[in-house]
């Protein structure tokens, strides 16, 4: 089984919780403060933090911070590694299904003619 650095390992952990992929969903949009981020949540700012050190640990968003505010935004680089890890997990997966067409179908030729009187 192939091994992935930790950091594809963090992008999907990210990805598994609801609360974080809303916030990414919001800030596909664009940058937002974590006030705005948080609102809809029913949640303490604290833990709601916890959410945003996740994704930004994890590579998903970026923070900066003027004065009090923090405001938050979508990185690229987690889609290009998802793109990828995908687009290798797919051709594996093809490839696995095509042999097993051909398997399939050689064996039904092979039985075929074994069952046919000669």
């Amino acid at each position: 089984m192939a091994q992935y650095p930790e950091q594809l390992n963090g992008i999907f952990q990210a990805l598994a919780d609801p609360t974080r992929r809303a916030v990414l969903g919001r800030l596909s949009r664009g940058p937002a403060t974590v006030s705005e981020l948080a609102k809809p949540f029913d949640m303490a700012l604290p833990s709601f933090m916890k959410h945003i050190h996740f994704l930004e640990d994890s590579g998903w968003i970026r923070t900066r911070k003027e004065g009090r505010v923090r405001t938050c935004a979508i990185e690229k680089a987690p889609f290009t590694a998802v793109g990828v890890w995908l687009a290798e997990q797919q051709e594996l997966w093809e490839g696995r299904t095509d042999r097993l067409e051909q398997f399939v179908t050689e064996h039904a030729v092979t039985t075929h003619a074994k069952d046919t009187p000669q």
